[in-house]
């Protein structure tokens, strides 16, 4: 029975597809006959009949123009924001290309400026290439070797101060010991014109980046925020190189030597160019000065080296 009944249905549904199909042939005809023959029917009839078909021709047509038009609008839009993103790749590049130069432009002035400033010295320009795993924070490597004039125990610095030593100088590059590095020994001395005390700069291993300066006397002159400078003792290190500021003073283990924890001048964590001092002219030493004698009991040198010539 529902089998008979769909059949009917079926049939009813082809029906209906024809007799769309006449009315539509039949519009078809009409319109091409039209300019040719006068049809008996008027004008409002046809049109009646013909509106339904035509404004589903103008919205099917319509709605075609937009879904194509979108269409293609959103291809355009992909192909310009494939485009955007490229254009701020390369200028994200570009921008990270900009910062290193200014970076290392400003770092070649300073450089520049140290050179012409500190005229005793001869010296190269170098780039730290790297550091040794094991000693990360006392031994760098740079591209500088005897092929550029560098030998061991040549002083190595940056304008905000010393570096360290060559230790072992190749021919293409060079081993540096900074003196963060516990085996260093870098003589100093307190620049304060009222304490001028001395000691030795060495690194400590309980704490890699702050230096220590050693051998202090117990009642010396030096305070927290000093500046420390090379003494020129010892035939290695240049004097006046800044080292670093007294950051804090403790009591070595025995009591009667005090010990400066210094804020290092140089940071080496960003250590990227340096200067090695191939040559140091440095200016002669002042002359001593006789200690200051007791009233009544003055001498004359010329005259006592008068009397010794009698």
């Amino acid at each position: 029975m529902s089998n008979r009944v769909r059949k009917d249905k079926d049939a009813g549904s082809k029906a209906w597809i024809m007799v769309f199909v006449t009315i539509s042939l039949f519009c078809i005809i009409f319109f091409a006959a039209r300019g040719r023959f006068q049809a008996p029917v008027s004008s409002q009839a046809v049109s009646l009949v013909l509106s339904p078909f035509q404004q589903a021709v103008s919205w099917v047509s319509n709605e075609f123009r937009f879904v194509t038009s979108n269409i293609w609008e959103i291809a355009t839009l992909h192909e310009q924001n494939k485009m955007l993103r490229s254009e701020v790749e390369q200028l994200r590049a570009i921008n990270v290309q900009a910062n290193e130069a200014m970076s290392e432009n400003e770092r070649l002035r300073a450089m520049v400026g140290y050179k012409q400033s500190a005229h005793q010295f001869d010296t190269v320009a170098a780039r730290v290439i790297g550091r040794e795993s094991d000693t990360w924070s006392s031994m760098i490597i740079i591209d500088r070797g005897t092929g550029s004039g560098i030998q061991n125990d040549m002083p190595v610095v940056t304008p905000a101060g010393l570096v360290g030593r060559v230790v072992e100088a190749g021919l293409n590059s060079s081993k540096v010991q900074l003196i963060l590095d516990p085996r260093s020994s870098v003589g100093t001395i307190v620049q304060r014109a009222e304490s001028r005390v001395t000691g030795i700069v060495r690194g400590d291993v309980s704490n890699p980046t702050m230096p220590q300066m050693v051998n202090i006397p117990k009642n010396a002159d030096v305070v927290e925020g000093d500046v420390i400078v090379t003494s020129g003792f010892g035939g290695i290190f240049p004097k006046g190189i800044v080292v670093g500021l007294v950051s804090s003073l403790q009591n070595d283990a025995g009591g009667l030597l005090k010990i400066g924890v210094l804020e290092a001048a140089v940071d080496f964590q960003k250590l990227e160019d340096v200067l090695v001092i191939t040559a140091s002219r440095e200016a002669p030493p002042e002359p001593i000065q006789p200690p200051p004698q007791t009233p009544g009991t003055e001498t004359d040198p010329k005259a006592q080296a008068e009397g010794q010539k009698k």
